[in-house]
């Protein structure tokens, strides 16, 4: 159906890309139109379709589910990132021909890989149509344009009011020499705004664009969704509000010869076109490293919120360890249970993504979704990985555990040893300011590059306030990617997550995961030291560990952070799971 539109139209290659019309990582049941066409149903991925062929490109996080997924589907499984897979772009260089055209729906490709196509098809004196939504066309179920209430968040939350945050914004436009700021990005809208909606799953963002000059601050957005009460806080701090399908018309009424401040990996390339090019200053939106660092406010938030959810999983694992065995269990069921006693707390909104529960090989897909009728019996053998998070009213948490279910072989042990070893090691670092994620990730994969083993995604990322699990620009990674290819150094007030692992396809999956708060040290004549702080308290299994393999200083470092982790967390327990508790974290010796 999609190649009759593309003949009907003379689009000869059509590019399906995973996203909104703001670059979400994460998109609402309506935006799953790469799902809807190649059957692959990871958070990340791009489609490219021709007469003859169908392909869906996908990052290490989704090898083995895609595999799974596309199979007999007549879609190739192209693995971004490895030696000899050619990329989206090199793909299509390399099928163009003369005067062919490449097709996609603007309002969900950034202008700059749009920029990029077009750069391409000029070679062959071809085109480009950015106007047509084709998949819109034959998508005849298509799930409804979702809109939510907003609501604000009190200054008790935020620690800085939308005006405060507007005069800051307006001293970086004034720097970079622009007089107007577009932003598309719904993360940086609702910071700036202290406002949030329930669009996309999970992520309390409303589908906005903000438009911001020296004197006026323009918010298009779904009418009905708007109360008085947000009218007045917003009309207080000066914001304006307009439909949000007018941001079209606006961009294009903008005054010839302003200058335009906006991010072209963001601003998606159908805004963009409304504009001249020798009007725009690319740049990263001011907002995106303001929202990064976080204020006084905002990290004793986030503290608390990470004592209940640490609480929340620490019963968990008590209930697991305690029931497994004795009554029959599967991933689904141990993920709804967990669940259930996050959403219990009046303090939790929702989860800030959906709970991964993977039992043995299942492990191995880092993304693995258990469903009911097909999740794996949780059985007194091997481990269970969970990967959950919780949206309080004061924080966003994120935090993985594997957790043993009964016997463990050699191996596991041993990979299971060495990825606490990059995680302990990376969170006990002491470093210079000026370094990045890439000069401190080695840290955590030492252990594991030392016996020729790897994981295949970065090892950590920012996460949001009351906002996006998953922020940028700070992150832990070894090699550069399209989402943190504008990495910012590592300063006090970030937060970012540390979460190595060992994933061994058809065997097992291995991820521990703490979210780290970057704090200052000493300052001496060699500069400002920083060092980490960990936010995420919950016990992590010394069942699965070969002591022979730590060192005193690895040894020392778990037991420092569980002796942490009883304090804090056995207040809020019952006798039994406070029993358990001190039985987990006792310290552990290397002694015979």
């Amino acid at each position: 159906m999609l190649r009759e539109e593309m003949h009907k139209e003379s689009i000869d290659i059509y590019i399906v890309p995973t996203a909104d019309f703001h670059a979400s990582e994460y998109v609402g049941d309506y935006f799953k139109c790469r799902e809807f066409i190649t059957g692959f149903t990871g958070s990340a991925g791009t489609a490219v379709i021709t007469a003859d062929f169908a392909g869906l490109w996908t990052d290490g996080r989704y090898y083995i589910q895609a595999e799974q997924e596309l199979a007999g589907s007549g879609v190739t499984l192209f693995r971004a990132g490895t030696e000899g897979t050619p990329s989206v772009r090199e793909y299509i260089k390399s099928i163009l021909f003369e005067e062919c055209t490449i097709g996609f729906d603007g309002r969900c490709i950034s202008a700059k890989s749009a920029a990029s196509y077009c750069n391409l098809v000029k070679e062959v004196h071809g085109s480009v149509r950015m106007e047509i939504d084709l998949i819109g066309r034959i998508w005849e179920d298509r799930p409804a344009f979702k809109t939510s209430k907003i609501r604000i968040l009190d200054q008790a939350v935020t620690g800085e009011s939308v005006s405060s945050k507007l005069s800051r914004i307006r001293e970086k436009m004034k720097e970079a020499g622009s007089d107007v700021h577009i932003i598309s990005s719904l993360y940086d809208i609702c910071w700036i705004l202290n406002l949030r909606g329930n669009d996309i799953d999970h992520v309390p963002v409303f589908l906005s664009f903000l438009f911001i000059t020296a004197s006026t601050a323009d918010l298009f957005t779904a009418q009905d969704c708007i109360s008085d009460e947000v009218r007045r806080f917003l009309s207080a701090a000066g914001v304006r509000i307009f439909f949000y399908d007018t941001v079209y018309e606006t961009a294009s009424s903008i005054p010839s010869g302003s200058k335009i401040l906006l991010d072209k990996e963001s601003v998606n390339a159908l805004l963009a076109d409304q504009l001249h090019d020798d009007m725009i200053i690319d740049q990263n939106n001011p907002s995106q490293i303001m929202r990064a660092i976080k204020n006084e406010t905002e990290i004793a938030c986030t503290r608390r919120a990470h004592i209940r959810d640490g609480v929340v999983m620490t019963k968990f694992i008590y209930w697991l360890k305690t029931n497994i065995g004795k009554i029959d269990l599967t991933e689904y069921d141990a993920a709804r249970y967990l669940d259930d006693l996050r959403l219990a707390q009046e303090e939790c909104t929702d989860l800030s993504f959906d709970t991964i529960s993977a039992y043995g090989a299942n492990a191995a897909m880092m993304h693995y979704q258990a469903k009911k009728e097909s999740a794996a019996v949780l059985m007194p053998s091997g481990m269970l990985l969970v990967d959950s998070g919780g949206q309080y009213i004061d924080g966003t948490t994120d935090i993985t555990r594997t957790i043993v279910l009964g016997p463990l072989t050699h191996e596991q042990k041993e990979s299971y040893t060495r990825v606490l070893i990059g995680n302990l090691r990376l969170s006990d670092v002491k470093f210079l300011q000026g370094c990045t994620g890439y000069s401190l990730d080695i840290l955590a994969r030492e252990k594991l590059w030392e016996v020729g083993t790897d994981y295949r995604s970065g090892t950590g990322h920012g996460v949001g306030h009351i906002l996006n699990v998953h922020e940028g620009p700070n992150a832990f990674r070894w090699k550069r990617t399209t989402a943190f290819s504008k990495e910012e150094v590592i300063v006090p007030g970030m937060i970012t997550t540390d979460e190595p692992g060992v994933y061994i396809d058809g065997e097992y999956g291995i991820r521990i995961e703490n979210e780290l708060l970057c704090v200052a040290d000493e300052n001496n004549e060699y500069g400002q030291f920083l060092r980490f702080e960990p936010l995420t308290f919950c016990p992590i299994d010394t069942d699965a560990i070969d002591v022979s393999l730590m060192s005193q200083e690895d040894i020392k470092r778990l037991n420092d952070y569980h002796r942490e982790v009883y304090k804090k967390i056995a207040p809020f327990l019952n006798e039994e799971e406070k029993q358990w508790l001190s039985q987990c974290t006792q310290e552990i010796t290397n002694e015979s």
